[in-house]
């Protein structure tokens, strides 16, 4: 039995550890990974009459498009290296994280989701808002949400994921 396994990522060391997840993992034969990266840049929140803030926020959106293509060639290289025997895909969209998400699951018609989290507490969550939280509630499949070690060593925390999974 093959499986499709969405990895989201953002290139933070939250999402390394879900890389490193899947690149650990034992796959069913004919496995494919997609990873999946979405250009998302915060816009400005309230009108900004001399436009400092939307060139800011189209700078940020620029360079996060210029590094889109190598942060899923970095993981798609990882996850060969890794586990040579997968199928391994790569995509970049644009949009909000959570819902690209879930729309990509969605229409790749995926068997699993693997993001990272960052861990916020529920008060922390609610102001700031959770990809992880809102793939959980509103993903068409299984979730699992990667975290790394809160070590101190940040190089530590890499590689050493801990998981939940989630439904």
């Amino acid at each position: 039995m093959s499986m499709k396994v969405l990895v989201a990522i953002d290139g933070s060391v939250h999402s390394e550890a879900a890389i490193a997840e899947v690149a650990r993992r034992p796959w069913p034969a004919e496995t494919e990974i997609l990873v999946l990266t979405v250009v998302h840049a915060a816009g400005p929140l309230l009108p900004d009459p001399a436009l400092a803030l939307a060139a800011a926020y189209v700078q940020q959106t620029q360079d996060l498009r210029k590094r889109a293509p190598e942060l899923v060639a970095e993981a798609c290289e990882q996850l060969r290296h890794s586990a040579p025997d997968l199928t391994v895909l790569t995509t970049i969209e644009e949009g909000i994280p959570k819902e690209v998400i879930v729309e990509t699951a969605l229409a790749w018609n995926a068997d699993l989701i693997v993001v990272g989290s960052r861990g916020h507490n529920r008060i922390r969550s609610l102001l700031l808002g959770s990809v992880a939280l809102g793939v959980l509630t509103d993903a068409p499949c299984s979730v699992l949400v990667a975290r790394a070690k809160q070590v101190s060593d940040e190089a530590d925390s890499k590689a050493s994921p801990s998981f939940a999974v989630c439904h």
